[in-house]
């Protein structure tokens, strides 16, 4: 008789069986794998508030500060002028600037594209930065945090000094940093090191970052801009004494990039401007150093009223006094400025004599020749001061009518150069030959093959320099056969306007970069 309950009862029980023999099976297999429960994620802060709040407001500081300061901060891109003709090699320090094609036959045709960082410094648009950045160019950019540009102009530079002087016509008001006392920075004191460690490629991700540190010393003298002057043939070693060596050492990280940056104390002013590093491979290990903001003021009003540096000088000749000078001309510690020569014409011609010992300026202490230099350059040529001196073991006063330095360098300007739109985008073009075709691995010549990409160029940034070697096929609308075919549809191209560049493999691939015209 059948029982529809007992028939069922086999169906399940042997469907059981047959499941746990294919789980079997499977994880045999590898068909399965384990499960596993989402993790519990702890998120209470593991330590009280209270116990580490001098650190949190400590890193709300910094942040109230870098959100205060970075809008002041720009980037600027200068370009300069070819030097090499076509037929010159290209001097290793120049190719730092470019992306190099293994094979590559000539140096570029366009000029070079270098850059660093900068602060605006009023309201109106004046913008300050290191001379190094802008010496030389014939084109400078400045970029804002939020990405607008503006086409600069250089107001002045000054060698001595490494610092220089922007200016940019904007239709608003600019967000202006405020200044400060470097003469008030101490040792130890907290500070903020903001600018741009990059200009191009992959480092332009890097822009307008702050990094944190304290000031390590003061009066730090490299001899960085005396070395330079030396080998200047404008200059040479008898104005090579006029520079300037004050400088601020940080522990902050300050890469090639930061030069023109500023630096900040915790009230949010400006107290340096970022200008070199210490290294031996070209980044940052450890020392960086500003240009004191005091120095960089004075040097910033003489430049936007006369367009020059007028330079106060003394006339001697000096060294810092050692241990063995303090011994011998009786000084209370081993500290001051010791004069070996005096100028015959100078203003302290019958006032100072060689071996005299610089003490003191109008009743604050000079301990080193950079410090004396700089309290001398914050006055004007015609001042008078007072200068307090050791002579044969006593402490005397003369009175000082400082002159002006016979120094005559015009002011960096902007150079009236035709500029071709390929030059101001960053490409280099020739027409494929032979010997190009084989480098590009093309089948036959014709055509215009991308020979060059300016490092932080605009085409650059937008990673044009992956397509080197490859055919310019197409730049907008027009058909490209020859290199002129290119200077004249890149010039028909307005600054801020987008141009298409389609460029085409040796295997037949065709890809298109859309990259923004520079102002």
């Amino acid at each position: 008789m059948y029982d529809p309950l007992r028939a069922k009862s086999k169906v399940v029980f042997y469907s059981a069986i047959a499941f746990v023999f294919g789980l079997g099976m499977a994880s045999g297999l590898g068909w399965t794998s384990p499960s596993y429960a989402m993790p519990t994620l702890i998120e209470a802060p593991q330590v009280a508030a209270e116990a580490v709040q001098p650190a949190l407001d400590l890193s709300a500081a910094f942040t109230t500060l870098a959100d205060a300061v970075t809008p002041s901060v720009v980037r600027i891109e200068a370009r300069r002028p070819p030097t090499q003709t076509r037929q010159q090699q290209l001097p290793q320090g120049f190719r730092d600037f470019y992306d190099m094609p293994r094979g590559q036959r000539q140096p570029p045709t366009q000029g070079s594209v270098a850059g660093g960082s900068g602060f605006v410094v009023s309201p109106d648009g004046y913008i300050l930065t290191n001379n190094h950045v802008v010496q030389g160019a014939d084109q400078v950019t400045v970029y804002f945090p939020d990405r607008t540009s503006f086409a600069a102009v250089i107001v002045g530079n000054d060698p001595f000094t490494d610092v220089a002087v922007l200016k940019i016509e904007a239709e608003e008001q600019l967000h202006a940093i405020s200044f400060g006392d470097s003469d008030e920075t101490k040792v130890g004191e907290w500070i903020l090191a903001i600018g741009n460690p990059g200009i191009g490629g992959r480092s332009a991700q890097l822009d307008f970052t702050v990094t944190a540190g304290i000031v390590s010393a003061l009066g730090r003298g490299l001899r960085l801009l005396q070395n330079d002057l030396n080998n200047d043939p404008r200059f040479g070693p008898a104005v090579s004494g006029f520079a300037i060596e004050d400088f601020i050492q940080t522990d902050a990280v300050i890469n090639p990039g930061n030069s023109g940056g500023p630096m900040v104390n915790m009230r949010g002013q400006v107290v340096g401007i970022n200008s070199a590093i210490a290294s031996e491979t070209g980044v940052y290990q450890g020392y960086g150093f500003a240009i004191p903001m005091n120095l960089a003021r004075r040097v910033m009003e003489d430049l936007v009223e006369y367009g020059r540096v007028k330079r106060p000088r003394m006339g001697v000749g000096i060294a810092d006094a050692t241990a063995e000078d303090a011994e011998v001309y009786g000084l209370p510690s081993v500290s001051g400025i010791l004069v070996q020569t005096v100028a015959p014409d100078g203003p302290a011609a019958g006032q100072l004599r060689s071996e005299d010992v610089i003490v003191a300026l109008d009743g604050e202490p000079v301990g080193y020749v950079g410090e004396l230099q700089a309290r001398i350059a914050q006055y004007r040529p015609g001042d008078r001061v007072t200068v307090t001196l050791y002579r044969e073991g006593r402490s005397t006063e003369v009175r000082l009518r400082l002159d002006e330095a016979p120094l005559n360098e015009a002011p960096t300007v902007v150079a009236e150069r035709a500029v071709h739109a390929e030059e101001r985008i960053g490409i280099n073009v020739e027409t494929m030959d032979d010997e190009l075709a084989q480098w590009g691995r093309f089948e036959r010549a014709g055509g215009v093959i991308l020979t060059q990409v300016a490092r932080g160029s605009p085409a650059e940034r937008r990673g044009v320099g992956g397509y080197i070697s490859q055919r310019l096929l197409q730049v907008q609308n027009k058909t490209i056969e020859t290199p002129d075919d290119v200077r004249v549809a890149l010039d028909a191209v307005r600054g801020g306007q987008i141009v298409s560049l389609h460029f085409q493999d040796s295997q037949g691939d065709v890809r298109v970069v859309n990259v923004r015209m520079p102002n």
